[in-house]
């Protein structure tokens, strides 16, 4: 760190530069750990925005390039222990199984994730001593996060912007955009002010974070959605995952939706235009399934029905979607084409089949991915860019979709997540969603939370988890095309490379200083 550097760092970093390294990473996990009350389902933005302030200022107590990667990923590692302690649960549906591995998920997960954030705080100590280059490694490494080993975005600090007239970022700059401005709003709130300028600086801070607390907490003021004739059905059976594939239950959840489908209208009497059942609705295959799809078809009333299913295509079985038309023949169908690594398949399955790991190759790789994001038309209701379950978690593919939808469409079985964290913070990147396209969004979820989301990210009903039950929900229209839907992630990612590009060139001609 240069003599100007550290006169810059501030009383605060001044005094933790002098805690060991080892204790300064204690705390800076348990600040990220208190990050996480950001996200779903405690929605505290203040407490994630302060406690990354508090995480530029470790940063600024670094002299070193290895204590810095040190604290980085101390944060990291309490933040994603924190906001993604639902993955414990998947493991619970069969203990006696797989219990035992729950903690070193968890471990091996939130670890392996901080490495992002470890590296970010390396690379700015390497590139400059002042803690704005922070906030472009950081961004970088949560776009890293986004796209490399098929991505895992989960918990991103622009989750958090899903309420409120702050949410309008995620419209404009998408979610890196936004995690960017948010990012920048932490290191304002962080700067250490000397005694000629610190009323100044203490006063714009002040007012920085109360424009903050608007924007986090007021409602948003926007008119609502202009509503169209259409309406859909969502159908919620509420299977819970350690039942749901047991022969005496599956017949009963089948019976369920098929009621559920069949029910009368629940207000005023218009019956919906679309059905839809969540992911994998029922125990049969696509292939086997011909006399209980006429069955469906029959509950519909001719109605159309979207439900999530299994299929074989050839060897290979896919997570599908298929849209029974009046018969029950599959008018059309789609099949996932984004798994969930470790869950649907193994990464380097061949590698680890050539090291005798066959027993959970065989158990976790049965599927097989689809072509790719597609469109399914629903006539009067328009085109439809379906999302089966985590492929909701990625801006970057629902801007891939081949022509613009009128609406988005998830089906997914959130009875894997539990019944706190999981499933309200895959409601949230589904808001996300919403709003960075500009189109209403709806969603089947077999455990819940089943809801419709307008244009604006707004929650227009919903059905809450753990109830069976069926949402009437009369479908918004979409609104002109946002400024993310129409230059994605592209002009972003060459600006913030140019940013970083300088900022290290700018460091190859500084002099190697003490601690680099």
């Amino acid at each position: 760190m240069t003599a100007g550097g550290a006169q810059g760092q501030g009383a605060v970093a001044g005094r933790l530069s002098a805690l060991p390294v080892a204790l300064q990473a204690l705390i800076a996990a348990m600040l990220g750990a208190l990050a996480a009350f950001g996200q779903a389902p405690y929605h505290h933005p203040v407490v994630f925005l302060l406690a990354v302030a508090a995480a530029f200022a470790f940063w600024r107590a670094q002299v070193t390039r290895r204590a810095a990667a040190a604290v980085g990923w101390a944060f990291g590692v309490g933040y994603f222990a924190h906001a993604l302690i639902w993955i414990l649960e998947p493991f619970q549906v069969d203990v006696a199984r797989h219990g035992w591995m729950a903690p070193f998920a968890l471990l091996f997960l939130s670890s392996g994730l901080a490495l992002f954030w470890g590296a970010a705080f390396w690379a700015a100590r390497v590139a400059s001593a002042s803690a704005i280059v922070l906030v472009l490694t950081w961004t970088g490494a949560e776009m890293l996060r986004a796209y490399i080993f098929t991505g895992f975005p989960w918990a991103g600090p622009a989750q958090i912007l899903v309420e409120g007239p702050v949410s309008r970022l995620l419209a404009l700059f998408g979610p890196h955009g936004a995690t960017l401005i948010l990012l920048l709003c932490a290191w304002a709130l962080s700067l250490p002010a000397n005694a000629a300028r610190k009323w100044t600086m203490r006063g714009g801070q002040a007012a920085l974070f109360a424009g903050l607390m608007l924007a986090f907490y007021l409602p948003l003021a926007i008119a609502p959605a202009t509503l169209t004739d259409n309406r859909v059905r969502l159908i919620q059976p509420n299977a819970e995952q350690h039942l749901k594939w047991q022969p005496q239950n599956a017949e009963l959840f089948f019976s369920r939706q098929l009621q559920l489908t069949a029910a009368p209208p629940a207000e005023d009497g218009q019956a919906p235009n679309l059905i839809v059942w969540p992911e994998t609705a029922i125990p049969w295959t696509l292939n086997t399934a011909a006399p209980a799809l006429a069955e469906i078809a029959r509950a519909s009333g001719g109605v159309p029905v979207a439900l999530g299913l299994l299929r074989f295509e050839g060897e290979s079985l896919r997570n599908a979607m298929a849209v029974l038309g009046p018969d029950g023949e599959p008018l059309a169908v789609y099949d996932k084409h984004h798994l969930v690594p470790f869950g649907e398949y193994i990464p380097f399955a061949q590698l680890a089949r050539r090291f005798g790991v066959r027993g959970l190759v065989e158990q976790m790789s049965g599927f097989s991915a689809g072509p790719g994001p597609r469109l399914v038309d629903f006539g009067a209701m328009g085109q439809a860019l379906p999302l089966i379950c985590y492929e909701a978690v990625f801006a970057h593919e629902v801007n891939n979709a081949p022509e613009r939808p009128s609406f988005l469409l998830q089906l997914t079985n959130d009875a894997w997540f539990g019944t706190y964290a999981g499933p309200q913070q895959h409601l949230a990147q589904a808001r996300m969603r919403a709003i960075e396209q500009g189109l209403p969004l709806v969603r089947a979820a077999n455990t819940g939370i089943s809801a419709a989301i307008d244009p604006y990210g707004r929650i227009l009903s919903s059905l809450p988890l753990g109830q069976a039950g069926f949402v009437d929900a009369q479908m918004p229209a979409p609104l002109a095309p946002t400024l993310y839907s129409r230059t994605g992630d592209a002009p972003f990612v060459i600006l913030l490379a140019l940013g970083l590009l300088a900022t290290f060139a700018r460091s190859l001609r500084r002099p190697p200083q003490k601690g680099d």
